[in-house]
């Protein structure tokens, strides 16, 4: 089954101490305190952190140079979140999947001393983890989810990142296991799945005992995993239903020749997607949170070429969902098709800021939630 099949498929279809407490945490006032005093969250073990996802390590031919203008702006704009999805190729050496490179474990550490410096927690993500990712650019010399080998290498890779920022407390970092972990099928079932986070924990905890860690669902981080919920951990959902909306001619899921978009009344696949459908696609997310598993939001929102409008409509009613059960978001991504610096949409009147193109009214949105 492919990625784009599965989401056709489903588009029809210890942290039980408050954060606050355990790690020194302060929900964000910025925005949405009306809403949030006037609901009950379901999600109230992590707070409810707000941010995007930056791209320096994001794949094979990334730089790793972090900016510090965009911890800044962020921090400077209310937010309190970056996830950085981030390529295991980057820190090793030779094509050797456990030969680290003390230079590009450097370039990790310079951002997370960024997030310090601009009180911005950061969340590290293998996008490109030991024998698997969603990013098709390199095909791993293993499969995480079938191979020992691959799932030594990844747990490894986590003990290295546990032992070295030990001491970092959980309010200020956190470890996101493996972006997007694919459908059930062919290629990793759900014990398998349930295998790798499992070790990696262990392997995370061995090191680091007190260490927040966060696994995205499977369906590429579209369905939560209850069966985990002895572990202690958090969990990781997404802002792209429905597809039709969030990659409107986006051509790595063949979204080229998909109809022009409309929200609410968005028809994909013989379904119809409005406010309603949307509460129900999180509904498995929120029943999660209610049994006290933290839910986090780990990527969002809705590329260049879908009408503005639209997405100005659609993420108004998702951020809202995921608003009043308290589950927090980081928008994909800073600068680039799906943000709010650069994006080169076609039908937004953009400020100058600093030499980038900002778009304001999205910005304005993400500030109200």
């Amino acid at each position: 089954m492919t990625r784009r099949e599965f989401l056709r498929q489903t588009a029809l279809g210890g942290l039980t101490v408050a954060a606050s407490s355990l790690w020194g945490c302060r929900r964000s006032e910025a925005g949405s305190s009306r809403r949030q005093e006037a609901r009950v969250a379901s999600q109230t073990v992590l707070p409810r952190w707000r941010g995007f996802n930056l791209l320096e390590m994001f794949t094979v031919r990334s730089d790793g140079n972090w900016r510090e203008e965009d911890f800044r702006w962020i921090s400077d704009w209310g937010f309190n979140f970056v996830r950085l999805p981030m390529c295991y190729t980057l820190w090793i050496e030779d094509d050797d999947p456990v030969k680290l490179s003390e230079a590009g474990l450097a370039k990790v550490d310079r951002a997370v001393e960024l997030g310090r410096k601009h009180t911005v927690h950061v969340n590290l993500n293998f996008h490109r983890g030991p024998g698997y990712s969603v990013n098709a650019e390199r095909r791993e010399p293993f499969n995480l989810w079938k191979d020992q080998a691959a799932l030594d290498a990844f747990c490894f890779h986590w003990a290295a990142f546990a032992r070295r920022y030990q001491g970092i407390p959980s309010a200020k970092l956190s470890f996101n296991l493996v972006n997007e972990p694919g459908a059930v099928g062919e290629h990793m079932s759900r014990d398998d799945h349930e295998r790798v986070v499992r070790a990696a924990v262990a392997a995370i905890r061995k090191e680091d005992p007190e260490r927040l860690i966060i696994a995205d669902g499977i369906g590429w981080a579209n369905i939560p995993c209850p069966e985990l919920k002895d572990l202690g951990i958090a969990q990781s959902c997404r802002a792209y239903t429905p597809m039709g909306v969030s990659h409107y001619k986006a051509s790595w899921v063949g979204g080229e020749n998909w109809p022009e978009p409309v929200w609410p009344d968005h028809t994909e696949w013989g379904k119809r997607w409005d406010r309603a459908a949307l509460e129900e696609h999180y509904r498995p997310w929120v029943e999660l949170a209610k049994q006290g598993v933290g839910v986090h939001c780990g990527e969002g929102g809705a590329f260049s070429r879908t009408p503005h409008p639209v997405v100005l409509s659609w993420l108004r009613d998702v951020l809202d969902i995921l608003t009043s059960n308290g589950i927090g978001y980081a928008l994909w991504n800073f600068r680039g098709g799906f943000g709010v610096l650069d994006s080169d949409r076609a039908d937004v009147a953009y400020q100058d800021f600093h030499g980038h193109k900002l778009d304001r009214k999205l910005l304005s949105l993400l500030q109200e939630f």
